[in-house]
């Protein structure tokens, strides 16, 4: 990793502060050498739907708000109905991703993007 920052901000169980949410339920990031590990669990009809885990890829965080030193990840997870790709990172304290929706289902559904804010697990 050659980017400057804190990067066990990132690692962790987050949940999400939306109990209502329709699209993800959690995310745990561990590392696993100098690789980040995203794995995410969605929230499926009648159960949690978990994705594959994801390799991500680390940036540096540039914006250094309240003189916060971090990295941001990206991650991209194809499963057979949807493609999603994941923009992570934390903002003083919040775990924030940014999720790309492409559907291949054919439902006819639109594809999406969305943001959603979630807490460190204890």
């Amino acid at each position: 990793m050659t980017t400057s920052g804190n990067p066990a901000s990132v690692l962790g169980r987050w949940l999400n502060t939306n109990r209502d949410t329709r699209g993800i339920a959690e995310c745990v990031v561990t590392r696993d050498g100098d690789d980040f590990v995203v794995s995410i669990t969605g929230v499926g009809d009648d159960e949690p739907d978990p994705w594959p885990k994801s390799r991500a890829k680390v940036f540096a965080n540039l914006e250094e708000e309240a003189g916060q030193r971090t990295v941001a990840l990206t991650a991209t997870f194809t499963l057979g109905y949807m493609t999603a790709e994941t923009h992570m990172r934390v903002n003083k304290g919040v775990f924030v991703i940014v999720l790309y929706v492409i559907w291949h289902d054919g439902s006819g559904r639109s594809n999406y993007l969305n943001r959603e804010f979630f807490y460190r697990s204890e």
